[in-house]
């Protein structure tokens, strides 16, 4: 489903994706982690067609991003790290916005919107503004929005970010179930536990270089450590912070 081969891209005299090559299958929940500054946001934003890679390919479910990025586009949902919403229009106004940028069809539209409302639990706020909703209530329309066209591959940058518990197991509860249906994922974050909890396969990258790849298993024989997650992260980052 995802497909990149030797991607770059740098910003004045930082290389922030050098010579990344990387496959997703379809159906699989990819977590991508690495330290602040490793390249994980400018990699998604390359993939989801926000910045223009200095070199390389991207695929998205065999359609090339960078020569045909509407049609990428079409099959992708986007969940940023630091989102934008219509704070003058309703939840349920927005999603008819997010639903129509989409084609979806009319028929279909009402009644996704209303599932997806009832799902959340965002019913009580369908004819509130966007811009009265709390952070939590937001990120739950994000997730309406992003799941509205039934995309086959959704990206998500910090997926938990404000959320509280309940919410928490609900999102991933959900991502676990898009991807047994057949949905892949690629999410980043730096709550590790969350990685280790839900994800596939982990990919580690620093300085711009993918430097790990593969299940739990796979990681602790590229890091020869053995124990969670973060134990074998900070081994295989070690001297990030110096």
């Amino acid at each position: 489903m995802i497909h990149i081969r030797n991607l770059n891209k740098r910003y004045g005299t930082v290389q922030a994706v050098r010579a990344l090559d990387l496959d997703v299958p379809a159906g699989e929940l990819f977590c991508f982690l690495g330290p602040n500054g490793a390249g994980k946001t400018t990699t998604i934003k390359m993939m989801t067609g926000l910045v223009r890679p200095d070199s390389g390919s991207v695929r998205i479910g065999g359609i090339d991003a960078l020569a045909q990025p509407v049609e990428a586009k079409r099959i992708m949902g986007y969940i940023p790290d630091m989102p934008f919403l219509y704070e003058k229009l309703t939840p349920v106004e927005y999603l008819r916005f997010i639903g129509d940028l989409y084609n979806v069809p009319k028929a279909a539209l009402q009644p996704a919107v209303d599932r997806g409302l009832t799902q959340f639990g965002l019913d009580d706020m369908r004819n509130a503004l966007v811009g009265d909703l709390s952070h939590g209530m937001r990120q739950r329309l994000l997730y309406v929005a992003t799941f509205l066209h039934d995309p086959r591959v959704i990206f998500i940058d910090e997926p938990l970010i404000g959320l509280d518990p309940h919410s928490i197991r609900m999102i991933k509860d959900l991502l676990r179930a898009k991807a047994r249906a057949g949905m892949t994922i690629f999410l980043t974050t730096h709550i590790l536990a969350l990685a280790e909890d839900i994800a596939d396969r982990i990919g580690i990258i620093l300085n711009g270089s993918l430097i790990a790849i593969g299940r739990m298993a796979e990681l602790r024989t590229q890091s020869g450590m053995e124990g969670k997650l973060e134990d074998v992260f900070l081994k295989l980052t070690e001297g990030e912070s110096q």
